[in-house]
């Protein structure tokens, strides 16, 4: 297992909350949701590729 996905996967999950608690100690709450919802589709993002290179990898194994 390659553990650079785990460590991208944690580092976009600590500057969004980082992120996150400074907009919202600042009242800027609407901005603070937006930036959760930027970092969620970043790791899904990172998270359908790396299921896509999985899907090749088997179709590549069975020969499809």
């Amino acid at each position: 297992m390659d553990v650079d996905l785990i460590f991208k996967i944690a580092a976009v999950g600590i500057i969004v909350a980082v992120l996150n608690l400074l907009l919202s100690r600042s009242g800027r709450d609407e901005q603070a949701l937006m930036i959760t919802i930027a970092g969620l589709v970043c790791v899904l993002v990172i998270i359908v590729q790396e299921i896509s290179s999985l899907f090749e990898l088997i179709k590549s194994l069975f020969g499809f």
